[in-house]
């Protein structure tokens, strides 16, 4: 399965996890092409700092990746929910 059904799953699962809250805030970031701080990954535990870079890899390799969307959207309903 690739990154980014991966990273839609965890997400979808639990959003209020700060797990999948940074990886919907580097999700917007690439989307949106806006600057995102590193350091953050490294507040990820290993498993989903190896996601994180599974879905750099599969940004750069297809940006326009129809599963991307879904992704996407998923991250804002993330991002606006109240803390």
């Amino acid at each position: 399965m690739n990154a980014i059904k991966v990273a839609r799953r965890f997400i979808e699962t639990d959003p209020a996890d700060a797990s999948a809250k940074i990886l919907a805030r580097l999700v917007l970031a690439l989307e949106s092409e806006a600057s995102f701080e590193l350091v953050t990954l490294y507040d990820l535990d290993y498993k989903s700092f190896q996601l994180a870079m599974d879905i750099l890899k599969e940004w750069r390799l297809d940006r326009y990746y129809a599963s991307k969307s879904k992704l996407y959207d998923l991250s804002v309903q993330v991002s606006e929910l109240k803390e």
